[in-house]
């Protein structure tokens, strides 16, 4: 996987609470679970996990299934509370993930840092997550 791009994957800018607000408002309507990813553009871990979800096959089955929010941890020193409130310890690396139902209950927490060397990790482990959380319909 390539290592960390040049074009930002997360918004430095973004509040986070808000756009978690809406991702539950959309994915209530659609039936979409949600996931959020913490991350930063700094990572070359993250932009391996996000270039795998620009897969095809892999973007379809999350287009359909999850409605996304990328939450910006900076250094290790922002949205911190967000993680701490969705069970994803981001000291244990980056990208993390947590996966909400679509009413914005947490239905599962990376909290090992799973995802955190993405760049070594088989295409085959991230389509397996994204199938195994879809939600139950």
């Amino acid at each position: 996987m390539r290592a960390a791009a040049s074009q930002p994957i997360y918004d430095e800018h973004a509040d986070a609470q808000q756009q978690i607000a809406e991702a539950i408002s959309k994915a209530s309507k659609t039936g979409r679970n949600i996931v959020l990813i913490f991350g930063a553009n700094w990572c070359p871990d993250c932009h391996a996990l996000d270039a795998y979800m620009h897969k095809p096959e892999l973007a379809r089955v999350i287009e359909q299934n999850y409605v996304v929010v990328k939450v910006d941890v900076g250094r290790f020193d922002k949205n911190l509370d967000i993680g701490k409130k969705y069970g994803v310890p981001i000291n244990k690396g980056i990208p993390a993930i947590a996966v909400l139902d679509p009413r914005g209950k947490l239905l599962y927490a990376q909290n090992q840092g799973q995802f955190a060397n993405a760049r070594a990790m088989p295409y085959q482990d991230f389509a397996e997550f994204f199938a195994r959380w879809r939600p139950k319909r």
